[in-house]
């Protein structure tokens, strides 16, 4: 009896070994799927890539107060070019809901910036074709750091002792009269009668007065448009690139040339009041941040006529914010202007 008792034991050790493997086995083709499911699928969207990417270009619907040369202004193209992608012929009309393309006909892929290319490549993943997943690891243990990160450690204090004078306590000899008395040497790099740096003054601002002289340049000739202070010069990575001139709520805004207005009103973020003139197929002016606009679309300027008044519409403080564009670009006004006094 006791025989048949021992004899049952190995047989019920080996049942359990079978059935402890199986379930292992199980669980660990189960983990093996977990990440194969979780890998698979053309919706993979790589860490860190955006979600959208907005057609390069674009396009934008007309409102009512647009003129086709504010909104190339406000992209930064040449009205020409605009007009010419859209098909609007030499009177440049334009009316509400109108859809303007911002961009060559065909160009807009080919004009993709580089930042978008992981976006535009995972979006053109066809959903029927996943991405093969990548095997496994052959071993999911952690690699141990190389060697040389060891290498980061402290260095090994010196064994040379430090100095006795650490300290800024003087050092008396015995036997010496106290007038011996050592003093701690001056840190080399740091002189006690060192005189201190010189303080850099801003430079002025430069007042302005909008006389009569003009400038020639371009085949304009221009002059300033407005009294005042000039308190920002140009700088093409500004999002309102130009010139600002502080002066008084009321003071005359006068066109820098002759021309004709463009563009009258305020539909432009970020210019508040705003008048357009075009001087030639190449060359626009800008007056903003007005208090009053005293000329209408379509009416014919000359140089040093008022088109405004000065104010602080768009802005913190009243001012002019004065442009020139050249072929649809910013150009720093200072280059066309007199020269100041």
């Amino acid at each position: 009896m006791l025989t048949n008792a021992l004899t049952g034991v190995p047989r019920t050790l080996a049942l359990f070994a079978v059935l402890t493997a199986a379930v292992v086995a199980a669980g660990c083709a189960a983990t093996r799927s977990s990440v194969v499911v979780t890998r698979t699928g053309g919706s993979y969207t790589p860490a860190g890539a955006p979600h959208t990417a907005p057609p390069p270009g674009g396009s934008y619907q007309v409102v009512k107060g647009d003129t086709l040369y504010s909104i190339a202004f406000r992209n930064r193209v040449d009205f020409r070019e605009l007009a010419s992608w859209n098909g609007i012929d030499s009177s440049y009309t334009i009316w509400p809901g109108q859809t303007l393309r911002l961009s060559p006909p065909g160009g807009d892929h080919a004009k993709a910036a580089p930042g978008n290319a992981i976006a535009i490549a995972a979006a053109t993943r066809s959903p029927s074709q996943p991405s093969t997943p990548a095997p496994p690891p052959a071993h999911t243990a952690p690699t141990p750091p190389p060697v040389q990160n060891v290498a980061q450690v402290p260095p090994p204090v010196s064994s040379v002792p430090a100095p006795a004078t650490t300290t800024n306590t003087p050092v008396v000899v015995a036997g010496k009269p106290a007038e011996s008395v050592v003093p701690p040497p001056a840190a080399p790099n740091a002189p006690a009668s060192a005189p201190p740096p010189p303080v850099v003054n801003p430079p002025a601002e430069t007042p302005i007065v909008a006389s009569g002289a003009s400038r020639s340049a371009g085949g304009i000739a221009w002059r300033w448009p407005a009294d005042g202070t000039l308190i920002k010069k140009f700088s093409s990575g500004d999002a309102i690139p130009g010139i600002e001139i502080a002066g008084k709520s009321g003071d005359p805004v006068r066109s820098a040339a002759d021309g004709v207005v463009v563009y009258s009103g305020n539909g432009l973020v970020g210019y508040g009041e705003l008048v357009i003139i075009k001087h030639s197929d190449s060359f626009l002016s800008a007056y903003g941040h007005n208090r009053k606009r005293l000329v209408k679309e379509g009416e014919k300027v000359k140089a040093g006529q008022s088109v405004a008044e000065m104010g602080s519409s768009g802005a913190s403080r009243d001012e002019l914010q004065f442009q020139i564009r050249r072929d649809g670009n910013p150009v720093d006004p200072l280059q066309y202007l007199p020269p100041q006094r």
